[in-house]
């Protein structure tokens, strides 16, 4: 009944369009909860990252969707296994959904660790070329069956004023799936990264930004931005 995940690697347009469809789910909750993130940003005084967090979990807990009943692990803030299910298939998924808080001048990008990412990590840096494999693997192996890892990241993006904290807008993006590996990130020249915000002659741990804007030139729909109301969001196609 359930398609295996692994054969989405012969079919990578099925496997576009259920990160197309996890997308969906994400900005509708989202966008359902704008006005209260807005709220919460406002009058809360904790970490910004931290208020990031309640508000994405929150925001999908009260959109809702199908549970199964396994734990997920990995350094991503929101993880659900979960049914995704179309007239054509139905497949078991790891829905995980990161979520990141960072000041209005950093909103073109998002910094990620080796953890959070299922492709290959391919860019230059220093003018050498780096190829840093992601750490979750394509498809999650649990007791019950396989589940297609989807990786999306919510970025909120606010300006500090004096006395209180303004959410701006919320970026939402779809990072492909390992198995898409050749049509997003192909090369370190051609590549959706840049150098993330640490030092390896210091010993710091591997980081990398991804870049909305060479995302969204791949491929459209992968990055939405949802405004604060009263203004419009439309679905970017």
């Amino acid at each position: 009944m359930f398609t295996d995940p692994e054969d989405l690697a012969d079919n990578q347009d099925l496997l576009e369009g259920i990160e197309k469809g996890s997308l969906r789910l994400v900005v509708q909750a989202l966008y359902d909860f704008r006005d209260t993130a807005a709220e919460i940003f406002k009058r809360e005084k904790d970490l910004a990252a931290d208020i990031g967090e309640d508000i994405t979990r929150e925001a999908l807990d009260r959109i809702g969707m199908s549970k199964i009943d396994v734990r997920l692990f990995g350094k991503i803030d929101y993880k659900r296994a979960r049914y995704a299910f179309n007239r054509d298939y139905a497949i078991r998924q790891a829905l995980f959904v990161d979520s990141k808080a960072e000041k209005v001048e950093g909103q073109a990008t998002a910094t990620l660790q080796t953890a959070q990412v299922s492709m290959h990590i391919r860019h230059i840096r220093q003018k050498h070329e780096v190829d840093v494999p992601g750490k979750l693997p394509v498809a999650v192996s649990t007791e019950r069956g396989k589940l297609l890892t989807t990786t999306l990241f919510v970025k909120y993006n606010y300006e500090a004023l004096r006395t209180e904290n303004k959410l701006r807008t919320v970026t939402i993006a779809a990072l492909p799936n390992g198995m898409l590996q050749e049509r997003y990130n192909p090369t370190a020249q051609d590549t959706i990264w840049r150098a993330g915000r640490n030092a390896p002659s210091r010993g710091e741990a591997f980081r990398v930004r991804l870049v909305f804007d060479l995302l969204k030139e791949k491929m459209k729909w992968r990055v939405q931005h949802i405004p604060m109301s009263p203004n419009p969001f439309a679905w970017d196609d």
